[in-house]
């Protein structure tokens, strides 16, 4: 994932900037989908009470994004939308959410910008397709969406957390974790996001769970035969592109000009 994913073009690692210590930051998933309405939210993410969404064709960082907790205090799920790019409640400043929409799975317990939510602030971030870019040739990019067979929606692992700004306002912010391809996006990207099936939805909310070691069983590339990929438009590389023309599939781009 790119560091500033709202510029018009979806980086990819050769693009990006080095790898930051606090982070073990990577480039990978940087922008996805949710079109599902909502009663099915409601019913596959088992929500208490109303909620409200509007579909969202290409999703990107920085922006307000819907995820789900568990109630601490009442046996209960809910809906909230949170920017994406986690701001840890001890940092200084905003500008860290810029290279935190993204952690990885392997090493988040161990970097101090995801070590405590990791342990403490984990929530599900519904969606039910995202997008990674092939390169085609020196210029050329193709972008698929990636989702499952059934074109039923998912959850992405997600963490959370408060940050208070210098106003004295709280913040509230999420990052995917991400997990090595299947393979079926192996030939796209070397990483994934951590899609959790959704017998693992209970576990991975539960705020008195915080043996990491448990939790992190739940990491592990999606299993490729569930999920389909197809081609999409390029309009998915420009943020204020956000309609179902984004998610329509279409022919490949093709990569070596043609002298007619």
């Amino acid at each position: 994932m790119s560091s500033a994913n709202t510029a018009s073009e979806h980086p990819r690692p050769s693009d990006a900037s080095p790898t930051c210590p606090l982070l073990n930051w990577c480039p990978m998933c940087g922008r996805y989908r949710l079109t599902a309405k909502e009663r099915y939210l409601r019913d596959h993410f088992r929500l208490d009470g109303d909620l409200s969404w509007t579909a969202r064709w290409n999703i990107a960082p920085t922006q307000q994004v819907p995820v789900v907790r568990q109630d601490r205090k009442e046996p209960k799920r809910t809906f909230a939308l949170l920017r994406w790019g986690l701001i840890p409640f001890w940092a200084k400043d905003a500008s860290i959410g810029f290279k935190t929409i993204n952690a990885m799975s392997e090493t988040a317990a161990e970097k101090p910008a995801f070590r405590d939510a990791m342990k403490l602030r984990r929530c599900l971030i519904p969606a039910d397709g995202f997008y990674e870019w092939e390169k085609l040739g020196t210029k050329v990019k193709q972008p698929y969406n990636f989702g499952l067979a059934d074109d039923a929606p998912f959850a992405f692992a997600g963490l959370w957390d408060r940050w208070r700004d210098p106003a004295g306002e709280f913040i509230e912010t999420c990052t995917i974790l991400t997990t090595k391809p299947n393979v079926l996006v192996a030939d796209v990207h070397d990483r994934m996001p951590a899609i959790l099936p959704p017998e693992d939805y209970e576990l991975w909310l539960d705020p008195g769970m915080t043996r990491v070691d448990l939790v992190a069983d739940s990491l592990k590339p999606f299993d490729s035969r569930l999920m389909k990929k197809y081609p999409v438009s390029t309009r998915v590389n420009h943020a204020d592109d956000d309609d179902p023309e984004c998610g329509r599939e279409v022919p490949v781009v093709n990569a070596i000009p043609t002298m007619f």
